[in-house]
């Protein structure tokens, strides 16, 4: 999980804080070393770092914390704004060009990710109403074409190629000029990358960028290098002068240290962050909710923004209407869970909720609640149409025969019964359209 390592060592440092109703320079400086070590065990570059910490223990160390009824809390608003500022403040939006026609530009060295990011751009710009087509300019790495082509697909988004040339700047200036002939408003050029930056790749890129003149530059990372993307962006964008970076494989980075430190070291912001292998897994990179999340205070704007998107309204409307006459079936509770896998799944959500990343809810507690989801889908699939729609008529012997059929004991179909039975009740609170109007995020996660 991302950031998890961090989040948990500050949050232990900023709990003892707390429980200080008075606080000395001794302190200060005990946790300022703790903060040190933290973000230094993230990976986070040393220069920042120790910036960083100088910043918080100057502010930290005026009047207006020492003498407050509350100095510890104080200091995390402090800690807050300072993160929040070195990750570039607020988020930085991707930028269209104002004649209406868009060109990004993806760089970055070879495993980062960047082909796949092509295709979860496209689909982002898909659901904020753009038509947005691929370009190939990879003609170097073996499948590069073809493996562009399938993502082109996946998100159904067509993908320019010529494959009879293996001049990356005359295919560039071909898919522009094809692209905005055919009513397509966003090319999004996918090019060459290299086990590192050379002359050669610089090279290349710099020709491309001047024939096409991209809108935005886009630099692809894998967070999971850590300072090396750092070092790569830093490379990058005094090659090339980049716009964006989007940090790849965040998902899998639970320390974090390239987030923090990339937009301190390069001037550049991050505008996406990869939270995953799907093609909707790419979000926004909002430096305030991040920060948010480190800190245990949870990141209710981006839970509601998730549950929003997965959000059907005419399936909603059924739902209330069955609700309102009481017919709320095992087929009903089964959709639901599945709107919640749809937001990314239990885990996803925990970390985005006040006060879940300082209760000690461990991966394995996570893991442990998605393997009963999967359970209970198995058993509901075990079961017919009648006994899903009616469960009223699942008496001891059906149940025993849903058992054998899934593979799990009798106590687990009874344990799932009781849980329905729980989120029925709970769903009949809210089945006033007024209710449910003032709480669209709970219809998503009900």
């Amino acid at each position: 999980m991302a950031f998890e390592g961090l989040s948990e060592k500050l949050q232990d440092t900023f709990k003892k804080l707390k429980g200080n109703g008075v606080l000395t320079e001794s302190d200060i400086d005990q946790a300022m070393r703790e903060v040190k070590l933290a973000l230094l065990e993230a990976d986070v570059n040393f220069k920042v770092v120790k910036s960083f910490v100088k910043n918080i223990k100057e502010k930290a160390m005026g009047s207006e914390v020492m003498d407050s009824l509350t100095p510890g809390q104080q200091v995390i608003k402090i800690v807050n704004q300072e993160m929040v500022e070195l990750m570039g403040g607020t988020g930085s939006k991707l930028t269209y060009s104002p004649s209406g026609f868009t060109i990004y530009m993806l760089v970055g060295l070879q495993g980062t990710g960047k082909t796949t990011t092509c295709g979860k751009l496209a689909n982002y710009l898909k659901q904020t109403g753009k038509k947005p087509m691929l370009c190939a300019c990879d003609v170097y790495r073996p499948a590069a074409i073809d493996q562009l082509e399938i993502v082109g697909k996946s998100v159904n988004t067509p993908v320019f190629t010529m494959r009879e040339s293996n001049d990356p700047v005359k295919i560039a200036k071909a898919a522009a000029k094809e692209a905005e002939l055919k009513g397509y408003n966003v090319l999004i050029v996918d090019t060459a990358g290299r086990l590192q930056i050379d002359e050669a790749l610089m090279t290349e890129l710099v020709d491309i960028k001047k024939a096409v003149r991209p809108h935005e530059i886009l630099l692809a990372v894998d967070a999971l290098t850590g300072q090396d993307a750092v070092n790569v962006a830093e490379g990058f964008n005094e090659k090339l002068g980049i716009d964006g970076i989007i940090m790849t494989k965040m998902d899998g980075d639970s320390r974090g240290g390239a987030a923090l430190s990339t937009k301190a070291v390069t001037g550049k912001p991050i505008k996406f962050m990869g939270m995953g292998e799907k093609f909707d897994a790419l979000e926004v990179f909002h430096p305030e909710r991040i920060v948010s999340r480190i800190l245990g205070m949870g990141d209710m704007l981006s839970l509601i923004e998730m549950a929003e998107s997965s959000y059907d309204e005419e399936q909603a409307a059924k739902l209330e209407a069955k609700i309102k006459k009481n017919q709320f079936t095992l087929e009903d509770f089964l959709e639901q869970m599945a709107q919640i896998k749809n937001m990314g799944g239990i885990g996803k959500m925990m970390g985005m909720l006040p006060g879940m990343n300082s209760t000690g809810i461990k991966d394995s507690d996570i893991e442990k609640s998605e393997q009963e989801f999967k359970q209970m889908e198995s058993i509901i699939y075990s079961m017919t149409i009648e006994e899903r729609q009616n469960p009223s008529v699942l008496n001891a012997s059906r149940r025993k025969r849903i058992s054998a059929g899934c593979g799990q004991p009798v106590s687990k179909v009874n344990n799932l019964i009781k849980k329905y039975e729980e989120a029925k009740k709970m769903m009949k609170q809210f089945s006033n359209p007024k209710a449910l109007k003032r709480n669209k995020m709970l219809r998503g996660l009900v």
